[in-house]
């Protein structure tokens, strides 16, 4: 583990949820219900446990509800707006807020059972060797998960595409290398290529279990797996 401190947190909130179909006709993805709780607090436990100094979420559809509900929990917040800016513009967008320093990002559609993914990639950050450093999960141990994977790591960990790896929405990434690209509206799959190019883009694999609330069936099976006795 290195003596870096815990970085500064960025969560993904700004989505349509046009998976969710008729679910966000009125209510953001990220505050549907499962298990009782928010979707997104599920993710926003897991990264304060690791008492980051500041955590920023996004905002764009439907604003006021996630507004309400982060404010108090002392979420700041980077609303985008007239239009939403996908990850990677997002997070550029969010860097006043975040500050210079390598940051986690997260999906907060998703719910873990195992250890803390922020705990483990704050683990195994290297940053001399990487730029970024994503939490996969094998697609053995990935609940509603639907098409293939994203990933292979060589057996340093070093990235490439294609392979039984799925990305499982949270890492650490330096952010600098936003700069370099033009677009305003991009994804983070933009910066990950570039950072590959360098051989800097590393994977820690997670060894619990994992699964995608992305889409309706999903909440049924996230709250089987909070449920399950499974490790």
């Amino acid at each position: 583990m290195t003596d870096t401190p815990t970085p500064n947190v960025m969560l993904f909130a700004a989505g349509f949820g046009t998976r969710m179909k008729a679910l966000t006709k009125t209510c953001p993805k990220p505050m549907i219900p499962v298990a009782g709780r928010p979707l997104i607090d599920h993710t926003l436990d897991l990264a304060k446990a690791l008492k980051p100094d500041r955590v920023v979420a996004n905002l764009h559809y439907l604003p006021d509800v996630l507004t309400s509900h982060l404010t108090p929990q002392d979420v700041h917040l980077s609303p985008e707006m007239p239009e939403v800016l996908d990850t990677g513009g997002g997070l550029r967008h969010a860097l006043p807020l975040l500050g210079p320093d390598p940051v986690f990002t997260a999906n907060t559609d998703v719910i873990w059972k195992g250890t803390n993914p922020f705990a483990l990639a704050l683990q195994a950050w290297d940053p001399a060797r990487m730029d970024a450093l994503l939490v996969c999960i094998p697609s053995a141990r990935c609940w509603g998960r639907k098409g293939a994977g994203d990933f292979s790591a060589d057996t340093d960990g070093r990235l490439s595409r294609g392979g039984d790896l799925v990305y499982g929405g949270v890492q650490i990434v330096k952010t600098t290398g936003l700069a370099d690209i033009p677009d305003p509206v991009f994804s983070l799959n933009l910066l990950w290529n570039q950072i590959a190019t360098q051989d800097r883009l590393f994977a820690v694999e997670y060894h619990g279990h994992w699964c995608d609330v992305g889409h309706p069936e999903g909440i049924a099976l996230a709250e089987e797996l909070i449920a399950a006795d499974v490790v």
